[in-house]
């Protein structure tokens, strides 16, 4: 199985490393035509959040795959392929499914058990198909993994607290006090704006404000939740204002750079990549500042649930598509024997009907009853060498089949592509 996942996250690199990393609104399409054009690369899917950016790959060889991967990663953040090696992580073959799928359910989200992740990967399947990037074998991987996710939310407790980054944060930054009674802003009306105004908003916050650079998505998001519209341009005079700030912007600059001067506590919950506040506001005297690098230092994002009962199921799954791709490769191979047996088949009835002496009755009848006799002595051998391709060291099965048969290899045949594994 030739996937390969090649990533760097919150557990392998500070924000810092990772804001260089990370794609801007519009980048993706560039960064997916720079890695179908390397020489190793046939797929390619990127995620890009917050806490991490991976892409996750189908390539000619590991090692030249992976090289591949590292040289696009390493020109996105502007640095040496030698010093960026360091920070990332690679799981290829049976490990890279095991990767997506932990990755799907939150067991490796910065807040364990948390679900935007499923959303973040449902879009970046969705961009790289609508450019072409993917083929069968991501496209079966992205499927069956959005499926497990969801399987081990809904049948384990490693959601039930329902923690997100924001509301790890917000416990964080109150010391596990109330947020009642608090006025509360937040910076951004993407993915993770709308998460924080909804945690703010279960949390009893009702004096919520909104603003984003975009007005249109400010207003619409504003709706959903009671909230008021704020013009960017009054922000500088609402922090001065408000309790609580949560900022997360895709702006390429910092966004807060400054406080005025206050008495009473300012909390800013910085969830960006790159950073949106700049690190000297952390040193105003009325502000706590909290951070992707500080929240992750904190241990507070460990997360509640049935983690053993949800990597059971990941690692069943996995041996569960494990047994699927093997047992889709013989499918080439199967369909290339009964090719030859429906080859040979007609070119004998074409050999009797020249001989002349048969109605058209009986050749149809001779016929029908040729096909039966194949399709029958084949059933049996193709049910078993499919049963056995499944299992470890399947393979043997399809290459036997084509050496005793002399059939061409998978790739020359053009097979149907299977369900995947249920």
């Amino acid at each position: 199985m030739n996937v390969l996942v090649v990533g760097i996250s919150h557990r392998t690199a500070d924000v810092g490393v990772l804001e260089r990393v990370t794609l801007a609104p519009g980048e993706l399409p560039t960064v997916l035509a720079l890695l179908l054009d390397q020489p190793y690369v046939r797929e390619a899917l990127v995620v890009s959040t917050c806490n991490r950016v991976e892409v996750y790959a189908v390539v000619a060889s590991f090692h030249g795959g992976l090289s591949d991967v590292g040289t696009v990663l390493a020109e996105r953040a502007g640095v040496p392929v030698s010093e960026l090696a360091d920070r990332l992580y690679a799981h290829y073959g049976s490990d890279a499914v095991k990767h997506a799928y932990r990755v799907a359910a939150g067991l490796d989200s910065m807040v364990v058990g948390e679900s935007q992740i499923l959303g973040q990967l449902r879009d970046a399947y969705t961009a790289a198909a609508e450019h072409g990037a993917t083929g069968r074998m991501l496209h079966e991987l992205a499927q069956q993994a959005l499926r497990v996710g969801k399987r081990v939310h809904a049948e384990t407790g490693i959601d039930r607290a329902g923690q997100s980054v924001v509301t790890a944060a917000l416990d964080l930054g109150l010391g596990g006090g109330p947020a009642t009674g608090k006025r509360a802003l937040v910076l951004g009306a993407g993915a993770m704006g709308a998460l924080a105004l909804a945690t703010l908003h279960r949390a009893g916050v009702t004096d919520l404000l909104v603003s984003n650079r975009t007005a249109a998505r400010a207003v619409h998001l504003a709706a959903t939740y009671g909230a008021t519209v704020a013009p960017v341009d009054d922000l500088p005079a609402l922090l001065g204002e408000v309790d609580i700030v949560v900022s997360a912007t895709t702006s390429p600059g910092q966004v807060i750079t400054s406080v005025p001067p206050r008495a009473k506590p300012l909390l800013i919950l910085d969830l960006a990549v790159p950073h949106d506040v700049d690190r000297s506001v952390g040193r105003h005297p009325a502000v706590t500042l909290i951070d992707i690098d500080r929240l992750r230092d904190s241990g507070a994002t460990a997360g509640a649930g049935d983690v053993a009962l949800a990597e059971d199921i990941v690692n069943a799954e996995v041996d569960a598509f494990v047994a699927w791709h093997r047992g889709s490769d013989v499918a080439p191979t199967v369909a290339a024997l009964r090719s030859r047996a429906d080859d040979l088949v007609s070119a004998e009835l074409r050999r009797l009907g020249s001989r002349g002496g048969l109605t058209d009755a009986q050749r149809a009848e001779v016929a029908k009853s040729m096909h039966r006799i194949v399709q029958r002595l084949l059933h049996e051998p193709t049910v078993r060498v499919r049963q056995r391709a499944g299992q470890p060291g399947g393979e043997q099965y399809a290459n036997l089949l084509r050496e005793l048969f002399d059939l061409p290899e998978p790739l020359d045949v053009p097979g149907a592509l299977e369900a995947g594994p249920e």
